[in-house]
């Protein structure tokens, strides 16, 4: 039985073919050029498409295809959306996770908001979608995170969504049900119906398994996001276990037998299987490193750190102000002085910077009372960088594991068979 998994990432969209949940086929595709101000969803679904098209294509050199494929789920960046009308077709341009300046909806979300989940500041999702609303020159029908929307796509079919991808736009996972309240501030006709992660949704549109050559049997499954499906790339499905995915920005998750909220800080807890998975995203990351240094100087810079020596700098790495977690505050400001003349110095400090934001967004969940991790996996494109992983290590206190697979869009593909 092979599975396909789907990740729309920030740099591009990736696949995973698995086979009894072992990964025998990848491909991988950059996403279409994108205007920051008008952002075009349709343009995801086209990377898509190029992405499928070159998957068929890798598993035809292995003597298989994509007939073969039973299920397929999709992962997207957590509070990515964009509205639809009853056709698919976007009324609004998307708004990216971290796009942010959402003040006035905020204001009002706050005037009658309840549920711990809930971000109240102006980079909320939910304070997203009411904008989206009046970015809207026409009647919309559905509004839709990006995971959603690709899986939309490939059936035909509007008006859904999963446990994770909706909690941040209100949803409760715990309560399986959209707040009362939600119809005070957004019109609750454009809300998906929410599914549990991994659940059968619907069959590939007819279409779609002609265009691709998927089976007509082939069924879509509900998705999640790029963090969690990381997760379940990179670790077993175990109490006090976590993992940090090293990409764009760094996400934390910890498998926690209760549920932990405390969106003061950003925090918020996943519903997946009987377990909760706590967490949350800190704007630092890999994007602030790539906008100081080229790939191949991080490269050569880190080979020549000493991660058992600090530099004893106290950065905190963003580009620019706004914060997540393990604080969350639109305004905090980068903090990336003094400088050090050293290139080298200068990297190793922003390292360790990240690595005391890891290091505290577990000690703020242990302090919530569900434990300090047992094991941290690592996932994400700075998990090969041996020097991070060194001062990450002398940070949290614990040896990293290395998972045997990172990649978000492995995660996806085990969610069918979750």
């Amino acid at each position: 039985m092979l599975t396909l998994g789907i990740d729309i990432g920030t740099s591009g969209v990736r696949t995973a073919v698995l086979e009894y949940g072992e990964l025998i086929s990848e491909a991988r595709t950059p996403h279409l050029t994108q205007d920051p101000a008008n952002i075009d969803a349709e343009k995801w679904w086209k990377t898509v498409r190029e992405c499928l098209t070159m998957q068929g294509q890798a598993l035809r050199t292995l003597g298989r295809d994509l007939s073969e494929i039973s299920g397929i789920a999709v992962d997207g960046t957590s509070g990515t959306m964009v509205l639809t009308d009853t056709e698919l077709r976007p009324t609004s341009p998307a708004l990216m996770y971290n796009s942010k300046g959402f003040e006035a909806e905020a204001a009002l979300i706050a005037n009658h908001v309840s549920g711990p989940h809930i971000t109240k500041g102006g980079n909320s999702a939910l304070a997203r979608a009411i904008r989206l609303k009046k970015l809207s020159p026409s009647k919309p029908s559905h509004l839709m995170h990006q995971a959603d929307f690709i899986a939309a796509k490939l059936t035909r079919v509007g008006g859904r969504s999963d446990f994770n991808n909706a909690l941040k736009t209100g949803f409760d996972p715990g309560l399986e049900k959209w707040p009362d309240w939600i119809e005070h501030v957004f019109d609750p006709a454009l809300l998906p119906v929410v599914h549990s992660p991994g659940v059968p949704l619907d069959k590939v549109a007819p279409d779609i398994a002609r265009d691709f050559g998927l089976s007509a049997q082939t069924t879509v499954h509900a998705g999640t996001t790029d963090s969690i499906a990381a997760f379940l790339a990179s670790a077993p499905l175990k109490s006090r276990v976590a993992v940090t995915s090293l990409g764009s920005t760094i996400a934390v998750k910890y498998l926690s037998p209760i549920r932990v909220d405390a969106p003061e800080i950003g925090l918020y807890s996943h519903r997946l299987g009987d377990l909760w998975l706590a967490g949350g995203a800190s704007n630092s990351g890999g994007a602030v490193l790539k906008a100081h240094f080229r790939d191949d100087q991080l490269q050569t810079l880190s080979k020549a750190i000493d991660p058992a020596q600090s530099t004893g700098l106290d950065f905190y790495p963003l580009l620019d102000a706004g914060e997540r977690f393990p604080v969350n505050d639109p305004d905090l400001a980068p903090r990336l002085e003094p400088r050090p003349q050293d290139d080298v110095a200068f990297l190793q400090a922003m390292l360790e910077g990240m690595a005391r934001i890891e290091a505290t967004c577990y000690r703020k969940i242990e302090a919530l009372g569900a434990g300090y991790p047992e094991t941290v996996y690592t996932a994400g494109g700075g998990s090969a960088n041996a020097a991070w992983t060194g001062i990450r290590s002398r940070a949290l206190g614990l040896e990293i594991s290395v998972s045997k697979h990172t990649e978000a869009s492995i995660g996806a593909a085990r969610l069918v068979t979750l």
